[in-house]
């Protein structure tokens, strides 16, 4: 491939038009059958080439280009649209006996004494609905409330798994309206809670909860980057696909490029579908993903359209629900973790049980008002299960198991790892430790300072953290970079390998950069994306530490919790010394800041709506370029509002403020 971008549109349309068809055939190779031919450096290098001439002739750029995927410029809000055919909610069937009477219901409505069904698994995501017309992907929806949905479209784009245009060879219906589940992997949901922890931030509840607030992100980019993914299992309106049954159906669905769940299944009495749907509740556990239930639906389309439905749910199909999996078993004890921050979060050391695929023996207990709440005593039987499958949590306690013997917790008024008071702020739940010197703030700092979106410096994990304070080696992360090969060697299970490659790795965190480093701080509310605003404003540690609450929060984003946060702590001497240290060990505490071409729009706040003639991200470039500042929202800071075709609330909003409106050509002509 030509490494020169082509000289004429019609020779760049050409290698567009090839590179699309090469890039999609990949794709659904990668994403939806898990079977590549390419690695990941071939592909992104045809992703590149692609973007590098969509870049060069804006005017061939459309909404199916693979380039889209990464997401665009965030959104105003989402426009509610019209399904075409009413998303309908499924009854429930909770034992065999209630899947017996909804056979008994089917054959009595088909007046036959034989029915086929298919089963699939019921993935635990947001239902979605997706337009094509002419095989090309026109909008996607959020079930909304089965009549009118919200449109997603640019966020569901950005889903791999999602054609943006169907395969030749599937026979491309004029028409096909799709429905399908949005959910988030495990091992994604897991990734996203671990940044979140490692940013301060409140930790995602479930998998399922991720995914709708994935989904519904205003801005793309973000969705983008959450790892969703979706399977496809039915249908709505459609032209001239051709099948006759569900099975059929979905067959045909994977022939056009979609991605079908591959547990599915078809049988002939009920008694078989109540037997598959049994041998789920166990191995659900082995997936991936989270599943709650099964879905049965009667396979033959005609028989689904003689059965009808009712106002809520249709006659033809019904849910299996698991029964929320819970055991009994006995709090042993409760012990009080100190976190990075000097919050004490009780946990319950429980006598192991097996729950859902696995043995739990701990269980988080939240803080004092969650236990006074529940009245949980050591000693005593309670109710646990997963919460959202994942995460081991208290729900009951059974108080007729009570012998008398059971003990009242009570929250140490002392910090168990440094013996200093212990305290809790009028309207808060959490108790804390604020002696600065405590073993465990400095522990967990320690852990949080060279984690992997903080410093990252690989092979320092907890173990060594802990065997480096109880060593004395380290007194605050400065140290880190003073240790020598020698006295890490002489650490247990650390061979003189091991301590060489350690120093090495120290010693090359020291070039992370200023945002990384910010965030290493650990700094209250500042998380990895408001460390790197915060570094690209001012460039190095200095500047930054001089800043008042009040100049950080006209930082678009920075709202008045990290200003706030972050002023106080520069404010702290200690806080200040701890750079100094820093510093003289050679901790780079500087950013490269982008360059600006001339300081035209400086001082100035841009916010642009609707459609311009060149990218999106090619006009913020530019204004970044010459001083000014792009946000997402129009507020009474914005000092222009540049609007293209089809602006929408936000130039509302901008007469509204009476802010100055530009059009493409003034932003332009005010830069020249």
């Amino acid at each position: 491939m030509n490494s020169a971008i082509p000289a004429s549109l019609t020779a760049a349309a050409q290698e567009i038009e090839q590179l699309r068809k090469t890039i999609h055939y990949h794709s659904h190779r990668y994403y939806v059958l898990d079977n590549p031919e390419l690695s990941d450096r071939e592909f992104d290098h045809l992703l590149r080439r692609l973007i590098d001439i969509e870049t060069a002739y804006p005017s061939l750029i459309t909404p199916d280009s693979p380039s889209q995927r990464v997401g665009g410029a965030p959104a105003d809000g989402f426009e509610r649209v019209a399904h075409l055919t009413p998303l309908l909610s499924l009854g429930n069937a909770f034992s065999a006996d209630e899947l017996r009477s909804f056979d008994a219901r089917v054959k009595s409505g088909l007046e036959s004494t034989a029915v086929e069904y298919v089963v699939e698994l019921k993935i635990d995501g947001l239902a979605m609905n997706l337009v094509y017309e002419n095989g090309r992907l026109a909008r996607g929806a959020t079930r909304g409330d089965g009549t009118y949905g919200e449109d997603v479209t640019t966020n569901l784009r950005t889903i791999r798994a999602i054609p943006l245009v169907l395969h030749e060879e599937g026979g491309i219906p004029p028409l096909l309206e799709v429905r399908g589940e949005v959910y988030l992997p495990r091992r994604e949901f897991d990734r996203l809670n671990k940044l979140r922890e490692a940013a301060n931030e409140p930790l995602m509840a479930n998998p399922r909860n991720a995914a709708a607030g994935s989904i519904r992100q205003l801005d793309p980019r973000i969705t983008a980057e959450r790892g969703l993914d979706i399977f496809m299992h039915g249908l709505g309106t459609e032209e001239g696909l051709g099948v006759a049954t569900h099975s059929a159906m979905l067959e045909k669905l994977q022939t056009l490029g979609f991605k079908i769940n591959p547990y599915y299944r078809v049988f002939d009495t009920i008694e078989e579908v109540a037997e598959f749907c049994e041998s789920w509740s166990e191995k659900r556990v082995d997936l991936p993903y989270d599943i709650d239930g099964l879905v049965i639906k009667v396979n033959n389309l005609a028989s689904q359209r003689a059965l009808g439905s009712t106002a809520k749910d249709p006659r033809w199909a019904i849910a299996y629900k698991f029964p929320a999996e819970q055991a009994a078993t006995v709090v042993e004890d409760i012990f009080v973790r100190v976190g990075r921050t000097g919050v004490l979060t009780p946990t319950a050391i429980l006598r192991p049980v097996r729950l859902a695929g696995s043995t739990v023996s701990r269980a988080t207990l939240h803080n004092a008002d969650f236990i006074e709440e529940k009245d949980i005593r050591i000693g005593d039987t309670v109710i646990v299960h997963k919460a959202g499958e994942i995460i081991p949590e208290v729900i009951a306690v059974v108080e007729n198991r009570r012998t008398g013997s059971e003990q009242p917790f009570i929250m140490p008024a002392a910090c168990p790892e440094c013996e200093q008071p212990v305290v809790r702020g009028q309207g808060e739940v959490a108790h804390k430790c604020i002696n600065p010197h405590c073993p465990a703030l400095l522990r967990e700092g320690l852990i949080h300072f060279v984690s992997r979106d903080a410093m990252n410096i690989d092979g320092l994990g907890p173990a060594v953290i802990t065997s480096l304070l109880e060593a004395g080696l380290v007194t605050d992360a400065a140290d880190l970079y003073t240790l020598k090969p020698e006295s890490l060697a002489a650490l247990d299970r650390m061979g003189e390998k091991s301590a060489s490659n350690l120093v090495q790795a120290i010693a090359a965190s020291k070039n992370a950069g200023l945002a990384r480093a910010l965030f290493a701080l650990g700094i209250r509310y500042v998380g990895a994306k408001a460390s790197a605003m915060l570094a690209q404003q001012y460039g190095n540690i200095d500047k930054l530490t001089a800043a008042s609450a009040e100049e950080l929060m006209t930082i678009d984003e920075i709202g008045p919790k990290i200003a706030e946060s972050t002023a106080s702590y520069f404010a702290d001497p200690a806080n200040l010394a701890y750079i100094e240290k820093l510093k003289a060990v050679g901790v780079k505490l500087t950013e490269e800041q982008k360059v600006t071409v001339s300081q035209e729009l400086a001082g100035k706040t841009f916010v642009l709506t609707g459609t311009l003639s060149m990218p999106r991200k090619e006009a913020e470039d530019l204004i970044a370029a010459c001083g000014g500042k792009v946000s997402s929202s129009v507020s009474k800071k914005t000092s222009y509002v540049v609007a293209g075709t089809e602006a929408g609330d936000k130039l509302n909003k901008a007469k509204a403020l009476g802010i100055k409106v530009l059009t493409e050509e003034d932003l332009l002509a005010m830069i020249e």
